[in-house]
């Protein structure tokens, strides 16, 4: 049978996992911010959500108890992706190369920080102390000390540009996307140092770890799957069709539930465990970022079109 025609008969058995939003009445909650909104992050301590929106050169601050807007924050430039820890705030500024530190509590901006020209992508390890930033421009990898704010190292691009970047905390890697190259560029953060590659799916960007097993999950932006990666053996291990290209996705750690933009017009979750689709849920947009409250499993999209950022709950 043909590619199509296998795509074909999943796409209608899945047809019986979607989860219309009508069928969400009270689960789905759209909070109007305005701007075309890009990267989101939660508050692990608060629950706060921050939402980027790069034509502006703010952040929304988001009370998801309320839906509703609660602080604007003041970054300049286009801002692309932000991090968030129990103390600060980090907001990467592409066009100025460096990433912004604000105080969680007050919201005053504490530092600005040189990351190398095109950083665009942060990611942070609390316990260490450190915050790492990747340039869609150069590729250069930053390493940022969150105790100085201050650029501690600047390691050389192993791709030409790097557009996304996770953790695995207890390994001690980061796993970086290379959409030129359609690999997962994976640094040793004790050795400062790229030692490897592993191939994945069409124009990978999105990536995030499971930090239990160490699997990686990455959005391939150009092709109709979402790639897993077994983090440990450096190997892509299975591909889950998805009814659209995914940009984005995030992993709820407890359960080891993957949620991403790869649906139509809306949100498909991924069982970790059983590497397989286990839902749909349309929302009537095309969504943009995704990203997961790791208590509630609250789930935030924003759409880049209508200016809002959707809570998904139970889902």
């Amino acid at each position: 049978m043909s590619r199509r025609g296998v795509f074909a008969l999943v796409t209608a058995a899945l047809t019986a996992t979607v989860t219309p939003t009508a069928g969400a009445a009270g689960r789905v909650t759209p909070v109007q911010v305005g701007g075309a909104l890009s990267a989101l992050a939660v508050s692990p301590v608060t629950g706060l959500v921050y939402a980027v929106d790069p034509a502006s050169g703010s952040v929304a601050v988001i009370d998801p108890s309320a839906a509703r807007v609660v602080s604007m924050l003041t970054v300049g430039g286009a801002p692309s992706d932000i991090a968030v820890d129990a103390d600060r705030i980090y907001v990467a500024n592409p066009p100025s190369g460096t990433v912004l530190a604000f105080d969680c509590r007050t919201h005053r901006l504490l530092s600005v920080v040189s990351a190398g020209a095109g950083a665009s992508s942060l990611a942070i390890d609390s316990t260490a102390g450190l915050v790492y930033a990747v340039s869609g421009e150069t590729g250069t990898f930053a390493v940022i000390d969150a105790v100085s704010l201050s650029q501690q190292k600047m390691l050389p691009a192993p791709k030409q540009g790097l557009a996304g970047i996770a953790l695995d905390l207890g390994r001690r890697r980061a796993y970086c996307t290379s959409p030129d190259t359609n690999t997962v560029e994976i640094c040793d953060l004790d050795a400062g140092a790229f030692t490897g590659s592993v191939e994945v799916g069409t124009s990978p960007t999105g990536v995030a770890v499971h930090q239990r097993s160490g699997t990686v999950y990455v959005a391939n932006s150009a092709i109709h799957h979402l790639s897993i990666v077994d983090g440990p053996n450096r190997t892509q291990t299975k591909t889950v069709l998805l009814r659209s290209e995914a940009s984005s996705l995030a992993v709820h750690q407890g359960s080891d539930t993957v949620y991403t933009n790869g649906g139509q017009n809306g949100l498909s979750r991924v069982d970790g465990r059983q590497q397989m689709l286990s839902g749909e849920l349309s929302l009537g947009v095309n969504p943009g970022d995704v990203a997961v409250d790791p208590h509630t499993r609250a789930v935030y999209v924003t759409d880049p079109l209508h200016g809002t950022v959707t809570i998904v709950r139970d889902f």
